[in-house]
């Protein structure tokens, strides 16, 4: 298949080994991913802060550089992000209507109906849940709440972790429940991010797990930020950097990423 590579802005300035070790993984798996270079930040921050009429160009960027995808000419749309892709597909089209550009919303409409996140294209497209990743570590899942609750992607990501081989996946314990950040939420409610924080930091803690996983980093940022500041010896990593290796070819993000832990 031919794949575009939608990296999100968090990924591109900040984490890009989520995209690297996605398309490291894709790539391995058989796949070709481009890289549309005109990509930009999906708008998701300005939406759930109000500010409509400044996510529409935006959005208005994301449909031009993703409406190829309409033609044929990728076959799918993969996104690094559970947060993002819920924004896509239930946010776009949203603000374009209500913006009053009713093309502009059915053209968002299309081009979300070929946007996965990752572990949902993995198993529900390419219908596999082993990527035949190695991964000899303790490792526990954090279920991030736009994965969980917007684009709902189940269990999926559990499903391509239990299939990793020599890796000990530990339960996390209230995984369900929200780490605090939530975008402006942690900075408009400082007190009580903190508060939540400091529970997911002491359920991951309870887990002895060396890697804290998940598909968003974004959450990743917030709780490993936590965890480096309490000394607890545990790194942050993305889902698909789990995934990206195999005994044979272990994965590396390249020296110049930022990397999350200690």
């Amino acid at each position: 298949m031919r794949i575009a590579l939608f990296a999100t802005c968090i990924g591109d300035t900040m984490f890009p080994q989520a995209p690297q070790a996605t398309t490291h993984l894709l790539e391995r798996l058989g796949h070709e991913v481009v890289f549309p270079i005109s990509q930009a930040c999906c708008g998701q921050m300005h939406i759930n802060t109000g500010y409509f009429p400044e996510s529409v160009p935006l959005i208005k960027n994301h449909v031009k550089t993703f409406a190829p995808v309409l033609d044929g000419e990728w076959d799918a749309i993969v996104v690094p992000s559970g947060s993002c892709t819920g924004s896509l597909r239930h946010q776009q089209e949203m603000v374009a209507k209500n913006q009053g550009m009713p093309g502009m919303a059915r053209m968002a409409a299309r081009i979300a109906e070929h946007t996965y996140d990752l572990s949902e294209f993995l198993v529900d497209v390419l219908g596999i849940t082993d990527v035949n990743a190695y991964f000899p570590h303790r490792v526990t899942y954090h279920s991030t709440c736009h994965s969980l609750r917007i684009t709902r992607v189940g269990d999926r990501p559990l499903q391509l972790l239990r299939a990793v081989e020599a890796i000990d996946l530990v339960e996390l314990p209230e995984a369900k429940s929200c780490c605090g950040f939530g975008g402006t939420f942690s900075m408009k409610n400082s007190q009580t991010s903190t508060a939540m924080l400091t529970d997911k930091m002491s359920n991951v803690i309870s887990t002895r797990a060396e890697i804290l996983t998940a598909g968003d980093y974004s959450c990743l940022m917030h709780i490993a930020g936590g965890l480096s500041r309490a000394r607890a010896g545990i790194r942050a990593m993305h889902l698909a950097e789990i995934l990206a290796g195999t005994r044979e070819e272990p994965w590396e993000a390249p020296v110049t990423t930022t990397k999350l832990g200690i």
